[in-house]
C-alpha cells in the first residue's frame, strides 16, 4: 500500500514560483503512473498532471500547461511538480496519488494525503 505526503505549499504573488513535492511510501510507487490534482474552494477535484510510472510521459491540463512540470523519481519515491507563472486561479489544495486514483485504505475507502494549500495573490 502506498501513503502520500504532500508539501510545498504556500502563499505566493501573482506571477511567482513553488515547487510541490510528494513523498510516497510503500513498495509500489515506481509501478504507478501519477498524478497531481487539485480542489480549489467550492469546486471538484480536478487533474492538473499526470506522468507515467517511468516519467517517460506526461500530460497537463489546459489551463496549466506550459507552466507547470511534473517530474518523479523513483529512487527517492517522490513526485514533483513544478509551478511557475502562478495565476490567482491557482489557488486550491494540491493532492498527488496514483493516476487514475485507485488506491483504498483499509476501510475500502478512496485514499487521499492531506493535501497542500496554494494559496497566489493578485
Amino acid at each position: 500500500q502506498v501513503q502520500l505526503v504532500e508539501s510545498g505549499g504556500g502563499l505566493v504573488q501573482a506571477g511567482g514560483s513553488l515547487r510541490l513535492s510528494c513523498a510516497a511510501s510503500g513498495r509500489t510507487f515506481s509501478s504507478h503512473a501519477m498524478g497531481w490534482f487539485r480542489q480549489a474552494p467550492g469546486k471538484e477535484r480536478e487533474s492538473v498532471a499526470g506522468i507515467t510510472w517511468n516519467g517517460g510521459s506526461t500530460y497537463y491540463a489546459t489551463s496549466v500547461k506550459g507552466r507547470f512540470t511534473i517530474s518523479r523519481d523513483n529512487i527517492k519515491q517522490t513526485l514533483y511538480l513544478q509551478m511557475n507563472s502562478l495565476k490567482p486561479e491557482d489557488t486550491a489544495v494540491y493532492y498527488c496519488n496514483t493516476d487514475p486514483p485507485v488506491l483504498t485504505t483499509a476501510d475500502g475507502l478512496d485514499y487521499w494525503g492531506k493535501g497542500t494549500l496554494v494559496t497566489v495573490s493578485s
